[in-house]
């Protein structure tokens, strides 16, 4: 890797992503005045969402800095443009239409970042002054703290764009890494500290699971189920070429985790306003929800496990359809062996993508209450760097080493060239 330095261009790329990366972390610790940042820590420490919120804006919510919504906003809107994409035909033809078509897209998702970013602001602040936490604001102060909150949600994917054109890697995927990352020392302190308070037992056995986690999560990244497929040719020696299809075991992403965990997360942030009513019955019906839908609940777990992995399957078959899929090998005169082009093709595909997805989905399951189990089972608090944090971190790392690694061949071979 070290090689990467050697070549002028890819210094200054890399230096360039550097100094982003330090802009990012200084506003995010610029806090908005008039605001008791130990009550806003003391209030995430104690709510799931809003806790996840404040990893993915790398300690910004915590602060209410001026990029309290970190690209909390742009990742919502990234998603819904891309199920809309793969639901309506217009968008879908402009996907297919290359790097002009993307382009467009990529406008209409920074467009939706703007309301998504000004409603996420306005819940921010309307929970938080009912919680007591921060005062009511005037209607003018309020409008002032919602475009800031929009206005620096904004600045951060503009950031993300420089790093894409003029740094290494994809500019948003790695701030947001930088954002998991960044609570990385203090939590690994409250983690050793907590191993080492324990017996040994529970030391080797948290030291075991933790590599099998890292090793799990780079081949469920990593790995695919490569479908052979084998196309005739015709002419004077006409010869069989044989390719093949790669269905990823994991192809929905982080996407069923953030999914589950906004609606799994729902019902504990209604609970408080709810036990705060004047109605005898709402206060049972807010106490009943913010006893049994927290994170260390049985419940709220077992929930969040079958949302993860029904989100999965369901973003798995509208990204990959095997009809569609069946078709494109038929048109192009190909075949899977020993299965016929067609209806036969589109079924045995489906049952590849089930029973990858499966295997997928209960990964992210486990990935998803794996602070649960150890906090169960071994009585001791994890790093704020959880299971889904690090399959954030393990795809972004793969792919920025593996653009640094394109951007090194390709000066190599232009040197070779010249």
């Amino acid at each position: 890797m070290l090689k990467v330095l050697k070549f002028p261009e890819i210094r200054k790329k890399i230096l360039f992503t550097i100094a982003i990366v330090a802009i990012f972390r200084l506003l995010a610790h610029i806090p908005v005045p008039g605001v008791d940042t130990s009550a806003i820590k003391g209030f995430l420490s104690s709510n799931v969402i809003f806790g996840f919120f404040d990893l993915f804006s790398g300690g910004g919510f915590s602060n209410f800095s001026i990029v309290t919504l970190g690209l909390g906003p742009y990742i919502n809107a990234s998603i819904i443009i891309q199920l809309l994409t793969m639901m309506i035909p217009s968008l879908e033809e402009m996907r297919k239409e290359g790097e002009s078509g993307q382009e467009r897209i990529n406008m209409y998702t920074k467009f939706l970042t703007v309301p998504m970013a000004l409603i996420q602001s306005y819940g921010i602040y309307f929970l938080l002054s009912k919680q007591g936490i921060i005062n009511t604001l005037a209607p003018l102060d309020l409008v002032v703290l919602l475009l800031t909150f929009m206005a620096g949600s904004l600045f951060l994917v503009w950031l993300g764009d420089l790093v894409t054109e003029h740094g290494v890697g994809n500019g948003v995927s790695l701030l947001i890494f930088v954002s998991i990352i960044s609570s990385l020392p203090s939590s690994a302190l409250v983690a050793v500290t907590g191993i080492f308070s324990s017996n040994w037992h529970n030391t080797v056995l948290f030291a075991i699971l933790s590599i099998s986690v890292i090793m799990g999560v780079v081949l469920i990244d990593e790995g695919t189920r490569n479908v052979v497929l084998e196309y005739g040719r015709r002419g004077e020696r006409s010869q069989k070429v044989t390719n093949y299809l790669p269905i990823k075991i994991n192809q929905a992403g982080v996407i069923p985790i953030i999914f589950a965990v906004s609606i799994v997360s729902l019902p504990g942030m209604v609970g408080s306003p709810l036990m705060a009513s004047d109605n005898a019955h709402l206060r049972v019906i807010g106490a009943f929800l913010t006893n049994y839908f927290h994170s260390n609940a049985v419940l709220y777990n077992l929930l969040y496990f079958m949302l993860v992995i029904a989100f999965t399957f369901f973003y798995t078959f509208i990204q990959f359809n095997p009809e569609k899929v069946a078709d494109d090998i038929k048109k192009r005169g190909g075949f899977v062996p020993g299965v016929r082009p067609g209806a036969s093709t589109k079924e045995y595909l489906r049952k590849i993508v089930t029973r990858t997805t499966l295997a997928g989905s209960i990964f992210l399951g486990f990935i998803a209450i794996l602070p649960f189990f150890l906090q169960v089972f071994l009585g001791m608090k994890t790093l704020s760097i959880g299971g889904t944090s690090l399959l954030i971190a393990v795809s972004v790392v793969l792919e920025t080493v593996r653009k640094a690694e394109s951007l090194m061949v390709s000066r190599s071979y232009e040197k070779f060239l010249g």
